[in-house]
């Protein structure tokens, strides 16, 4: 079954006769963090990116060009 996207919570969520269960990401990843704070888990520094193709600086150039962040 393929997954399905509500645009907006408060009118597209299912039915209540519905078995379906509507995960939103911003839960999970509140939950995550919370979590992993519980646990003590330090934060894990960032790739620097040290080792990168030329394809793949490329890829990052055209993208921050185009006013993205990676």
């Amino acid at each position: 079954m393929a997954s399905k996207i509500y645009p907006d919570p408060a009118e597209a969520a299912p039915d209540a006769d519905s078995a379906e269960t509507v995960i939103r990401m911003a839960d999970v990843g509140a939950r995550v963090a919370r979590r992993k704070a519980e646990l003590g888990l330090p934060e894990l520094p960032r790739n620097p990116g040290t080792r990168r193709t030329p394809a793949k600086r490329a890829l990052l150039k055209a993208i921050k060009d185009a006013g993205g962040s990676w």
